[in-house]
């Protein structure tokens, strides 16, 4: 069994090395020369996960080799599929680099071969759109068993992908009995603990809504936690003896960054919009813009600190410290910390910024100020959430 991975970024590439680690060949493709160079040379190219550096250093280049050609993987029999998908402007999805992939991937299709998706789509993706591309540029049909399709959707958590591929439940279905048997067949020879769920649509619904999960829950700890700060409650005390067993509280925060927590919700959003059915997403709607609407929140914060400064407003000196949307993840898409630091900026503060992840000149190319925390006259710790000040108050 030869299998090919779509895709070798944070969730690609750590799962490329765990298959090559069992002892079959992968070829992975990407997009980005350098990063198969590097693989191929056994270099990691994302440092901070946690164990993938062994398995780069050990199987890059050998039984992983990494490459730019879809051609290069034409002897495959199983395509793992995981690109990115993001949402436009007006937060409906953007397939064109899922499409690509599979269009690609169907030039290169055989009779018999298994295809499986694992990037994280609006549930029935698998079944229309990706069963679609597939048929139309191979010639295959899979109604007549000429290929398989199935999703199982990455269930990692970045720097500690390796860990969660081996111990955490994964799930796999496919667009029919046949296709979701063939894809656990595969899987079972690399994924410890997986569960075969009765269709794809099912398994793009389960990934889903986990983020919904998330997004709602980290929404309400965002409420609590205002109202908790008004009528002057300890809120981490309170929140301390209030989880328990039927009870999880989840910490407040700058609100929700990254590829997926922020995406998920607007997933099944869409879909009840197009179905006329807007009552249907009314607390996933209302999660979304609370948590995004937090930067607001920390926003004032910071202004009223400003104010018991005995300094002119625009003299200053602010250091947001962290901007990454995760501590120790150095990631920015859809940062609420690095928005905060951008609104501030806006407003005409002196806003600087610092993040042990990023250099000096990696700052000021986002258009950014580099700060120090121990010099600034006001550091919000987007992580702890903490304003401290210094001086003339």
């Amino acid at each position: 069994m030869r299998i090919a991975v779509i895709g070798l970024g944070k969730a690609g590439l750590p799962l490329a090395g765990v298959i090559a680690e069992r002892g079959f060949d992968v070829i992975g493709v990407d997009i980005d020369e350098r990063r198969c160079e590097a693989i191929n040379s056994g270099e990691n190219p994302i440092p901070e996960e946690t164990g993938l550096g062994d398995l780069i250093r050990n199987r890059g280049g050998k039984e992983l080799f990494a490459t730019t050609r879809y051609e290069g993987a034409r002897k495959c029999n199983v395509f793992i599929i995981i690109v990115p998908l993001f949402i436009d402007e007006d937060r409906n999805p953007d397939f064109r680099i899922l499409e690509g992939a599979f269009r690609s991937v169907g030039k290169i299709l055989k009779k018999h071969d298994v295809v499986v998706l694992e990037t994280t789509v609006p549930p029935m993706t698998t079944e229309k759109l990706a069963r679609m591309w597939l048929e139309e540029a191979s010639g295959l049909s899979l109604e007549s068993g000429e290929f398989y399709l199935a999703h199982s959707p990455e269930r990692i958590m970045t720097g500690f992908s390796i860990s969660r591929l081996k111990k955490f439940p994964k799930i796999v279905g496919g667009v029919n009995r046949e296709s979701g048997v063939k894809a656990f067949d595969v899987y079972k020879e690399f994924i410890p603990s997986l569960h075969m769920v009765s269709s794809a649509k099912v398994a793009e619904f389960v990934k889903v809504i986990e983020g919904c999960y998330r997004d709602v829950n980290i929404a309400l700890a965002n409420e609590l936690f205002k109202i908790a700060n008004e009528i002057n409650i300890d809120f981490l005390e309170a929140r301390k003896y209030a989880n328990h067993e039927y009870c999880n509280i989840h910490l407040p925060s700058t609100g929700v960054g990254g590829h997926c927590i922020p995406l998920y919700p607007w997933f099944l959003i869409k879909e009840m919009e197009k179905r006329e059915k807007y009552d249907y997403s009314t607390l996933l709607r209302t999660s979304r813009v609370l948590n995004d609407q937090m930067i607001n929140y920390w926003a004032e914060k910071i202004v009223l600190a400003c104010m018991k400064i005995k300094k002119p407003l625009a003299d200053i000196e602010i250091c947001i410290s962290g901007i990454t949307f995760r501590d120790g993840v150095k990631e920015l898409y859809h940062s609420r910390n690095l928005a905060l630091a951008k609104a501030l900026m806006d407003k005409g503060l002196n806003v600087q910024v610092s993040d042990e992840l990023f250099t000096r000149d990696e700052i000021e190319g986002m258009g950014l100020k580099f700060g120090n925390a121990k010099e600034a006259d006001i550091v919000f710790d987007s992580f702890k959430l903490e304003i401290t000040t210094k001086g003339g108050i």
